[in-house]
């Protein structure tokens, strides 16, 4: 007998640093949580253990959490969400991490990296790599410039960390990579990796710029690259999520972030005896 198997994935920068609407944003993620189709959620910027705490504690539809402990949050601010189990969950720091110098000192003290986590769902080997990559504060990827060279540098170790998983593996790559849809890093990227992109050809923004800053910022910036074992047709479906204001729990009404989320649901079909 023939059952289709449907698995979804939600990717978010929750923007959850030392911010006076931090507690309110937060706590309403996990109430749109409890509603989300999402069998399992990739979260950037958990920037302190307070925030993690908060998250772990009121998102109750999703129990079990991975991460690796850091010194004063999760290692590489990244925290993943799940309904189910994992079976194993391990951090890969990027060796390189832009300067010390200038903005990209929160990079610094943040050790961005990819936290990989192992799943089993439906009788398929699920891989998640939740990955948070160096800002590029400049907007500038041309390759002469130096944030977009350290870009580089970290997604060749990502596309490296990606081409290890098992071929039997369901890899989703899913997170903020602080570069735009097209560019010459991204089709590179894809290149080396296996990935594809579901959403491959849209320009429609992930990252909403606060007020002040250029418009120009607006880009899409956040992925989730899906690579499906060859004996596994996969039909792959992608949605925007957090796009609007919501009110918040204890008040006030705003964006949960200054990005928006991405949704993704993967469908498949398993044979079982009948």
């Amino acid at each position: 007998m023939h059952t289709d198997t449907n698995f979804s994935l939600l990717t978010f920068n929750c923007f959850g640093g030392l911010s006076w609407t931090t507690p309110r944003r937060l706590r309403t993620l996990s109430q749109e949580l409890d509603h989300s189709a999402a069998q399992i959620v990739c979260l950037q910027e958990v920037q302190t253990y307070a925030a993690q705490n908060l998250l772990t504690r009121t998102c109750l539809s999703h129990p079990q959490q991975a991460f690796i402990p850091g010194m004063r949050a999760p290692r590489g601010s990244l925290l993943t969400l799940a309904r189910d189990q994992p079976i194993t969950t391990h951090f890969t720091r990027y060796e390189t991490q832009g300067p010390w110098h200038g903005p990209t000192i929160m990079d610094r003290i943040t050790q961005k990296g990819a936290l990989v986590t192992e799943f089993q769902y439906g009788g398929i080997p699920i891989h998640v790599v939740n990955t948070h990559l160096v800002a590029n504060y400049g907007g500038n990827w041309r390759p002469d410039n130096r944030v977009a060279k350290d870009q580089q540098r970290q997604l060749q170790q990502l596309a490296t960390l990606v081409r290890a998983q098992p071929p039997e593996a369901l890899v989703l790559v899913a997170g903020d990579f602080n570069l735009p849809r097209g560019c010459w890093l991204y089709d590179e990227f894809l290149e080396r990796s296996g990935l594809t992109d579901p959403l491959v050809g849209d320009a429609r923004p992930t990252y909403r710029p606060f007020p002040g800053v250029p418009a120009r910022y607006a880009l899409p910036i956040d992925f989730i690259f899906v690579r499906s074992p060859a004996a596994l047709p996969v039909k792959v479906a992608t949605e925007f999520q957090f796009t609007e204001k919501l009110p918040f729990v204890g008040g006030g009404r705003g964006y949960l972030s200054d990005h928006m989320a991405l949704l993704v649901t993967l469908r498949w079909q398993g044979t079982h005896a009948g």
